[in-house]
């Protein structure tokens, strides 16, 4: 019965009326790299807000992804440690992230991805979400494309300051600045954030708590040359401490509890963007450096270097009113070094995109993308989309359909892990993975500004790497399809007396190439959101119930079935001046997303914010 809950709550708010702009009229970038409605998308794409994410109020930003339909975090105890963002059941190192354009990918990694752990949410305007083997314009993979942005940039001068605590010895300060006088423009923004922790581990018997700092310190500078013509420098420094249990003494190999890692990764951004009234042209070039170290009782272990450089032209021609193109180029290189081993390989790739308004009424898109890897060769890949628009009752009925295709090569890691070990591990040569999935949707915007979708989903891989669990020697290549399918269902409305509702249910099924059910996937997601805001929001609260089902280890347990209850609070004082708190697990679930691992019982957190 309880399985049930999120649907039946998705169908009651269909019901309930008030007055709002429709949904549909938002703008979306991440599906084409260039800003259009959603009611021209044929993909699937989630979005979050600045004052969603400010309300929340997580310090995480993979607690902010995990409130969005088809988006699944595990933890392996709390703040700092390994966490995965799965997208429709995928992998992280098949999903791409950018922050203000830059790439914050690590190719220190096993594989090459977005490490979100250590990833906060201060200073974060709002997020897209593409879901899906969609990226076609960005090389990604089967998980799809994260884009995030930062706080806009804004003539006069403004900023704000904010301070919290709470349980587990938690403190984070946060402050940002920006402004402009139409012609030079700057923002920039700092957060601190140390929890003493929990114990990460259910099997420690020092029952030790596992501490976190963080230090984020994000900055864009900006100079509007002529209208036309703009230049920005984007520069971000992200510094992590954390400390963990089960680590092997670097000259004994004894077991040890006192465990550590240092994390820091640096990352600039250079662009120049000229727009005119039909032609746009943007050229960057990025650079990202990451370095980690683990110790063991405070002696080095093992660690990594890893560095990407990209440089990318984006362009686009409006044609006419109904027909536009959008055009790129991608130069990427990826370094890992290890101490043991050293590579590097270079990816360059170009794409192009049609996109096109059919009877006013009928949206299409069709992309190709030809990449060409060093050690992997040429590879094509390409998208279709399409939207079809339909007045149905009061408001506007989307029918949308999306088809697109991907790559990825085995990682540095991967090849060079293959290298020095045993069989069986030693006798494959790996090949790229391929992906393919399509998507199918009905989204309704009501003019009463109720928003319903529904999406069906059918998403491949061919030649999956996975790592060998039965002798650890290395990493294996399937020798069937991996598939990931399912149903998305989205429901956000306005209520009567202040309220809202936002929800969604996520139904994946995730089999690997034996057909298997594959590990710490549930297969049933959901997120119930009640929200009730006084005039003039001098007041807010709000409940959040997310669930999660079905899942399994490893090992092929069963892990658990839980539902998290957390409760969030604003009160605007006065002018500029706001308190806020929130209550995470506020029934004390007990629960584990990883087997092995703690989760964080109920914790409570106060906060004040002053903005000028």
């Amino acid at each position: 019965m309880k399985k049930l809950v999120p649907v039946l709550a998705l169908a009651v708010a269909s019901t309930v009326s008030a007055q709002s702009e429709s949904r549909l009229e938002e703008i979306i970038v991440v599906s084409s790299r260039v800003p259009m409605p959603l009611r021209e998308i044929g993909t699937s794409v989630s979005t979050i807000s600045a004052g969603e994410i400010q309300f929340r109020g997580y310090s995480s930003l993979y607690d902010v992804l995990r409130t969005q339909a088809g988006v699944a975090v595990t933890n392996t105890g709390g703040m700092g440690a390994p966490s995965t963002v799965r997208i429709r059941g995928e992998e992280a190192y098949r999903t791409r992230a950018y922050i203000d354009g830059i790439d914050i990918s690590d190719p220190s990694g096993v594989q090459i991805s977005p490490n979100f752990a250590q990833l906060m949410s201060a200073g974060v305007n709002r997020v897209e979400i593409l879901r899906g083997p969609q990226g076609m314009m960005y090389g990604a993979d089967a998980g799809g494309v994260i884009n995030i942005t930062t706080n806009p940039v804004r003539e006069g001068f403004t900023g704000a300051l904010e301070a919290e605590g709470g349980r587990y010895d938690t403190r984070r300060m946060a402050g940002n600045i920006a402004g402009g006088n139409g012609r030079f423009d700057f923002s920039a923004s700092a957060a601190d954030y140390s929890t003493e922790g929990f114990n990460a581990r259910i099997d420690d018997p020092s029952r030790d708590r596992d501490g976190y700092d963080n230090t984020t310190l994000h900055g864009r500078l900006g100079w509007t040359v002529t209208p036309d013509l703009r230049f920005e420098l984007v520069a971000r420094d992200v510094d992590g401490e954390g400390e963990y249990d089960n680590c092997f003494d670097a000259t004994t190999f004894a077991s040890l509890d006192d465990c550590s890692n240092d994390y820091e990764q640096r990352s600039w951004r250079v662009s120049a963007a000229y727009q005119q009234t039909s032609l746009g042209h943007e050229l960057a070039y990025t650079r990202t450096e990451t370095e980690k170290q683990f110790y063991s009782a405070g002696v080095p272990s093992f660690g990594g270097e890893g560095e990407l450089e990209r440089t990318s032209y984006i362009g686009s021609w409006a044609a006419s009113e109904d027909i536009s193109l959008v055009y790129g180029l991608d130069l990427r290189r990826d370094s890992f070094d290890d101490g043991y081993n050293s590579h590097d390989r270079d990816q360059d790739g170009v794409y192009f995109e049609y996109q096109g308004n059919h009877l006013q009424n009928l949206y299409l898109t069709a992309g190709a993308r030809y990449d060409d890897n060093e050690d992997f060769g040429a590879h094509t890949t390409y998208r279709i989309s399409g939207a079809w628009l339909l007045p149905v009752g009061p408001g506007e009925m989307k029918v949308k359909a999306a088809y697109g295709t991907g790559f990825r090569a085995p990682s540095l890691y991967e090849i060079a892990y293959n290298a020095n070990t045993y069989p069986p591990a030693s006798e494959v040569d790996l090949e790229e993975e391929k992906t393919a999935g399509y998507d199918l949707g009905l989204a309704w915007a009501l003019d009463n500004g109720v928003y319903l979708e529904a999406t069906y989903f059918d998403q491949e891989i061919e030649n999956e790497i996975f790592f060998d669990l039965q002798f650890f020697s290395g990493y294996l290549q399937g020798e069937g399809t991996a598939d990931s399918r399912g149903v998305e269902l989205v429901a956000i409305a306005p209520l009567p007396l202040g309220f809202s509702f936002n929800g969604n249910y996520t139904y994946n099924d995730t089999r690997d190439f034996a057909g298997d059910q594959r590990a710490r996937r549930p297969e049933q997601l959901f997120n119930l959101g009640l929200k009730w805001a006084a005039p003039a929001e001098r007041l807010m609260l709000g409940l959040n119930l997310r669930g999660a089902y079905d899942a399994i280890s490893t090992t092929g347990d069963a892990l658990d079935d839980y539902e998290v209850i957390d409760l969030s609070a604003d009160w605007h004082v006065i002018s500029g001046l706001h308190l806020f708190g929130r209550v995470e697990n506020l029934s004390d679930e007990n629960y584990a997303e990883v087997s092995g691992f703690n989760t964080a019982g109920t914790a409570a957190y106060l906060g004040a914010r002053y903005s000028f």
